[in-house]
């Protein structure tokens, strides 16, 4: 089974990582997507930072209709700090059978070169790119640097990039801040997420 790997903190877990992680799963060559919760860093406590396990919670229930979407606590049994290239070594060894790819934004290929290993991981990993609606600085630093240029990475055989891809532009600060002020943000989240975060009194 080819398994693409969606990573991160997913505080909270909302349409548009779903829209992407779907897209994902039903329009490239990857069977499945797993969503692999990053762990929250011990040494860099973050207040805003829901528990492993909430963020996990959130992430299954709002998967778990979709058999081609996968909530992972993988990240949570490894040293920590989390680097890819070893969760991913590990994953080789505990399913040998199946092919594991990367799902990324676009801005994050931006400065895929600072990541530990990131030559080894290009050179043996497919890597799948989904356009990102940047912010206004954001905007400003792809002009300045190239997004589509830098390093090389769009023309890497592994770089699959997936310019129609459908992206929103929301985020999980944003859907904080809002629930926060006492905002109606059901429509940016699942049913299922939306009554988890408002029957625990998330981010309130």
């Amino acid at each position: 089974m080819k398994i693409g790997l969606y990573f991160g903190t997913f505080n909270p877990i909302h349409v548009g990582h779903l829209v992407i992680a779907n897209y994902m799963a039903e329009f490239t060559s990857l069977d499945q997507v797993w969503m692999v919760v990053t762990p929250q860093n011990p040494l860099k406590q973050k207040s805003s930072l829901l528990a492993d396990y909430h963020r996990l919670a959130l992430v299954k229930v709002a998967v778990e209709d979709n058999p081609k979407l996968r909530a992972s606590d993988i990240e949570f049994h490894l040293p920590q700090p989390s680097y890819t290239s070893t969760t991913l070594a590990y994953l080789k060894e505990k399913y040998p059978n199946d092919e594991f790819c990367l799902i990324m934004g676009e801005d994050n290929l931006r400065t895929f070169h600072k990541w530990y290993n990131h030559e080894q991981l290009l050179d043996n990993y497919a890597f799948y790119i989904y356009p990102r609606s940047l912010t206004i600085q954001e905007e400003a630093e792809v002009l300045e640097i190239g997004v589509r240029t830098e390093n090389g990475f769009h023309l890497h055989p592994n770089i699959h990039v997936c310019d129609d891809a459908p992206v929103m532009k929301v985020s999980s600060s944003f859907i904080r801040a809002a629930i926060k002020q006492g905002k109606d943000v059901r429509y940016l989240l699942t049913e299922p997420v939306h009554k988890y975060i408002d029957e625990m009194n998330f981010y309130r």
